[in-house]
């Protein structure tokens, strides 16, 4: 968990949710990056229940597999339960992802009718019958060569306009999937800045009561 040194009133929350690998530093980070732009967030570790993060992506790869990612999903919306009634939270709720964390953070949008916004980062997408359920506030972000994640935009968007879903889509070209990623080849600064500074908007205009 991650907040400001001083909290002065109560605090819109946002769950941070971490790629195939667990919890590693640059997700850790991302949930401070959030926290200094004014919200309390939780950034979970889905291999807690296999010992936590082993210290390196590839065992953390490797660790994760050995969990659905159904189960993970309830973990997922348990700390978005745990947030909402949270004493420094003001109930408002959102959830950033990324790859795996994209797919939980569209599925948490399935799942949690009252969930304020979420921001899946080139994540795959809900089956049909699942995305009709669909309610919650999206921005979604996808890399321009991510062609495998981007074949199913054109189905999800098509439900989610007929059912009249708030949701803009960005594309950032000739990028790799896992851009906003720091700590590996893939990351594309200019990708990574844009998608992040429009990610903070959205949320202060989502989470943050009026």
């Amino acid at each position: 968990m991650s907040k400001p040194a001083e909290i002065k009133k109560k605090l819109p929350g946002i769950i941070v949710v971490h790629e195939n690998r667990g919890l590693n530093p640059y997700i850790e980070d991302v949930g401070r990056r959030a926290a200094m732009e004014g919200f309390i967030t939780l950034a979970p570790d889905a291999l807690s229940p296999l010992g936590g993060y082993p210290g390196n992506d590839d065992s953390g790869r490797e660790l994760q597999k050995k969990r659905t990612r159904e189960e993970m999903l309830e973990d997922f919306i348990a700390a978005y339960l745990y947030l909402k009634s949270h004493k420094d939270c003001n109930g408002h709720v959102g959830v950033v992802g990324f790859c795996f964390g994209g797919w939980i953070s569209n599925m948490m949008a399935v799942k949690i009718p009252s969930l304020s916004a979420a921001v899946p980062y080139y994540g795959g997408q809900p089956t049909k019958e699942e995305a009709k359920k669909i309610k919650t506030p999206l921005l979604l972000h996808y890399a321009g060569l991510d062609n495998r994640v981007n074949e199913g935009w054109p189905a999800f968007e098509e439900i989610l306009n007929k059912n009249k879903v708030q949701h803009t889509a960005c594309f950032y070209e000739g990028v790799n999937h896992g851009f906003h990623n720091n700590t590996t080849p893939r990351y594309d600064e200019a990708a990574a800045a844009l998608s992040w500074k429009r990610t903070i908007d959205f949320f202060k205009e989502k989470l943050i009561k009026k």
